[in-house]
């Protein structure tokens, strides 16, 4: 049995109808390109004539030398037409695409509702369209519309429509579950018939709204689907797409499918968040395989046995996926989380060791105070190099002013900031849409002519949280920043009964931090003491 699997990547186009997704066309390349490398066979790059965004797509990416094939989007041709009239159709044999998807009706009730045609006439449609794009030389996939929905409701005309598209020349039959609510066993079950019944390959189709399109694309494959549609991080209309994040691995490890290569598929993880940066849309934590806390333990007894062994409470090695194991530190955790997280470190703890107690006495007390260190490892790692005298301040706050104003029914601020920097003292101000973005930006055109690499840096999230709410607004509040390179993501935190000194204490270890792994990778630019890391 042929065990490779095609994977076909629609985020360019299915995934930008997730709500709260616009992707402008530098974009739209930018994703392209990092798709190309993750080793996907088809990138769906939108319809070529629907807008001016999917125009320039298609024009700039001729330009870019990639593997995968760049594919178009369109539908059948309209009713009572010909193919060879039909806008859509002509717009993507110019565009130059190698492949091109069609989508068709295959639900008779769709037919009669949504398109107001005969059964008749929708067959033409699907044919006309495939034998125009094969005459053409383009390779033809048909995305079979509302697939399962249609088979339930009248399996001999689903049926007859995927033969048309087949008899037509079509390249590929793709089953979609438009719907999202068919499950797995009725999935294997029809893909089963299907493959009984066409010579064709066969691909699948799945949305999320019954959160099933993970196990619908997998069953679909082990009934002999072997083209799988979806997107990364499952972005997609409605609830969104089956998550090529979670089927890739799925696939490849566990079943042992040959997707990417095991080079490409270690490049997943960096490839969902840079992705996912690039649509502005926040990563879930606990996303399968990529997620931050995909493999990250809490729990002192989980903690103890990991130490031993990690299968012990991991079903894979993070590294086959390009994430990494995390020990996670809260007033739960217990000796085995400091010392596990402290060699990761380099650094000599042991449970004898007198500092281990000093710092799990230090980290409980700040917990007390509101920290909470588990959902900021970089404010940890800091904290832990601190203890063991591995850091210095990269710079000193002299002063800092903030001005907030409303004018013309607009709020502005500005921060000023005075800080000394290897005995140079900066003066800086600037301005940003709030307290928080002023100081930012000010702190970092402070500190930008001694360190360079803050150029790279971005701040991606900022959550405020009340600690004890019955002090109201004199409450102490939890501040915790989220950062990126687009390499790495970090995070760290700060607490103050006021919130701009918790921002900015978040702010400072979040460069602080961004600084000290840029000594780790650069350190023949610069001396390390520039990034605030002593050399022992």
């Amino acid at each position: 049995m042929n065990n490779v699997i095609t994977i076909f990547d629609t985020t360019l186009r299915d995934g930008t109808q997730g709500e709260g997704i616009s992707l402008s066309a530098d974009d739209k390349l930018k994703i392209a390109q990092r798709l190309d490398a993750l080793g996907v066979h088809y990138i769906e790059g939108g319809n070529p004539g629907s807008n001016s965004k999917d125009i320039e797509f298609f024009q700039r990416v001729k330009s870019l030398k990639m593997n995968a094939k760049v594919t178009a989007f369109g539908s059948t041709r309209r009713k009572n037409s010909t193919a060879e009239h039909d806008a859509s159709l002509l717009r993507i044999v110019e565009s130059g695409v190698p492949a091109a998807t069609l989508v068709g009706k295959s639900w008779d009730f769709h037919v009669h509702t949504a398109l107001q045609t005969t059964l008749e006439e929708n067959l033409a449609m699907i044919y006309d369209s495939f034998a125009f794009l094969k005459r053409n030389g383009v390779e033809a996939i048909f995305d079979a519309e509302h697939f399962f929905d249609g088979y339930k409701h009248n399996p001999d005309y689903a049926l007859a429509v995927l033969r048309k598209a087949q008899e037509a020349g079509a390249d590929w039959v793709v089953l979609c579950d438009t719907n999202g609510g068919t499950l797995p066993s009725e999935i294997n079950e029809i893909v089963t018939r299907v493959r009984a019944e066409l010579t064709a390959p066969i691909g699948i189709h799945t949305h999320n709204d019954c959160e099933l399109a993970v196990a619908n694309s997998l069953a679909a494959v082990e009934a002999g689907a072997r083209q799988v549609q979806g997107t990364i991080n499952g972005y997609g209309e409605r609830c969104g797409n089956a998550n090529l994040c979670s089927i890739i691995p799925t696939l490849q490890i566990k079943m042992n499918y040959s997707c990417v290569s095991s080079e490409q598929l270690q490049s997943l993880t960096s490839a969902a968040r840079y992705i996912s940066e690039i649509a502005n849309v926040n990563m879930p934590v606990g996303q399968p395989y990529v997620g931050n806390a995909a493999f990250a333990h809490k729990g002192g007894i989980h903690v103890s046995a990991i130490m031993k062994d990690s299968k012990t409470y991991e079903h894979i090695s993070p590294e086959l996926v390009g994430n990494k194991q995390r020990i996670l530190v809260s007033e739960l955790a217990g000796q085995s989380n400091i010392i596990s997280k402290a060699q990761e470190l380099g650094l000599d703890i042991n449970a004898n060791n007198e500092k281990t107690r000093e710092i799990m006495e230090r980290i409980k007390e700040l917990e007390h105070q509101g920290y909470q260190f588990e959902g900021a490892d970089a404010s940890l790692e800091l904290l832990l190099r601190d203890a063991f005298g591995e850091m210095k301040e990269i710079f000193k706050l002299e002063s800092l002013k903030m001005l907030v104003e409303k004018n013309n029914g607009h709020m502005n601020a500005e921060a000023i900031v005075k800080v000394n920097v290897d005995g140079q003292t900066v003066y800086m101000a600037a301005e940003g849409n709030g307290p928080v973005n002023a100081l930012d930006n000010a702190l970092r055109k402070a500190l930008v002519q001694f360190y360079p690499s803050i150029n790279d840096i971005h701040l991606s999230d900022y959550k405020v949280r009340v600690i004890d709410e019955k002090d109201a607004t004199a409450a102490k509040v939890r501040v915790l920043v989220e950062s990126t390179d687009f390499h790495n993501t970090w995070s760290t935190v700060g607490v103050s009964s006021n919130v701009i000194e918790a921002s900015w204490e978040a702010l400072v270890d979040s460069i602080r931090y961004a600084l000290l792994n840029k000594s780790k990778v650069d350190v023949q630019d610069e001396p390390r003491e520039r990034f605030g890391l002593v050399n022992h």
